[in-house]
């Protein structure tokens, strides 16, 4: 690869089936020293409630135990879905991380609620609080910029300044620009509309206190086998795991490869399966260099956010470790 561009690893802590959510957790906090080792330039922790088959709920407190095993590599969050928590609380709790381990703290914030009403309910809001992002994101970064003079002072997190970036699908990018932040995209829409938020972005970009130029994070899942049919493979455990969220509504935790594949999926289960297959770059080292490269060429990425996730931890170890002599 010739672009230089830094590589970073996104984690959720998906539960393997017959292992405890415990166990994702530490074996989270394994991976961020495993990463960095690797030379991996940040490594961030997601949020999701209510959700079988993730751990990740609290990326705050996971964050911080990432960042107590680790000694330099970054760590945040990707992200923070800001319409379930106040901005006050958030901006509290990043300021002790940053205090704590200063220089080496980023905050991802995104705009998703919860995916069922249950949860919804649970969390104190419902759909419309995510029509408050704007609002929310500019008290947010405003507890980190006020003065004394703030009718309530975010401590310590008044007069810090770390990294604020913006996770987006599509409709966050308008946000990113507006404020002036970094923005973290994937193409969950498709590359087309993927292309057209990135555009958006860049045109519309207001250079602020945060970030003087657009700068854009290009999140992908990435498998790197000795042969490409090996790197496919360490997509299937996830890849079915969306499609049962697709269909039956509930995201299971992970199931060996093996298993996924001897299942007599109806029409509509195998439908939703091919079509979460789509849309990974995997393959050998050569074949995933060049994937990469045109991705990041066609948005013109400032740096990569690799998501991949599976059952097999040697063969994802494996990825990450080929994937990192990719680096440029």
């Amino acid at each position: 690869m010739t672009t230089p561009l830094r590589f970073s690893v996104l984690d959720r802590s998906l539960v393997l089936r017959g292992r405890s959510p415990a166990e994702s957790l530490r074996r989270t906090v394994r991976f961020a020293t495993e990463a960095e080792r690797l030379g991996y330039h940040r490594f961030w922790v997601a949020e999701h409630h209510g959700v079988p088959g993730v751990a990740g709920s609290a990326p705050a407190v996971l964050a911080a135990a990432v960042a107590a095993a680790t000694s330099h590599i970054r760590v945040g969050t990707g992200g923070v879905m800001l319409p379930n928590h106040r901005p006050l609380v958030v901006a509290e709790q990043f300021g002790v991380l940053e205090s704590l381990h200063p220089g080496r703290i980023d905050l991802g914030v995104g705009r998703s609620v919860g995916f069922t009403a249950a949860v919804r309910e649970a969390l104190g809001h419902g759909r419309e609080s995510a029509d408050r992002f704007a609002e929310q994101l500019d008290e947010l970064l405003g507890h980190f910029t006020g003065g004394p003079e703030a009718a309530v002072r975010a401590m310590p997190a008044a007069g810090l300044r770390l990294p604020v970036f913006v996770l987006a699908t599509g409709a966050g990018a308008e946000h990113a620009a507006a404020a002036g932040l970094p923005l973290v995209i994937a193409a969950v829409r498709g590359d087309e509309a993927l292309r057209r938020a990135v555009r958006g972005y860049r045109e519309h970009f207001r250079p602020s206190p945060w970030s003087q130029r657009p700068h854009v994070v290009l999140s992908r899942s990435v498998a790197v086998a000795e042969t490409s049919e090996r790197a496919r493979r360490l997509l299937v455990p996830e890849a079915w795991a969306t499609a049962s969220s697709r269909v039956h509504g509930v995201f299971p935790p992970l199931e060996p490869a093996e298993d996924v594949l001897a299942r007599d999926l109806d029409r509509r289960e195998a439908a939703q399966f091919e079509r979460a297959m789509c849309g990974h770059v995997h393959g050998t080292e050569a074949e995933v260099a060049d994937q990469l490269q045109s991705a990041l060429d066609d948005v013109g990425a400032d740096e990569l956010l690799v998501t991949t996730s599976g059952y097999d931890e040697e063969g994802l170890l494996d990825s990450y470790r080929r994937l990192s002599r990719l680096m440029p």
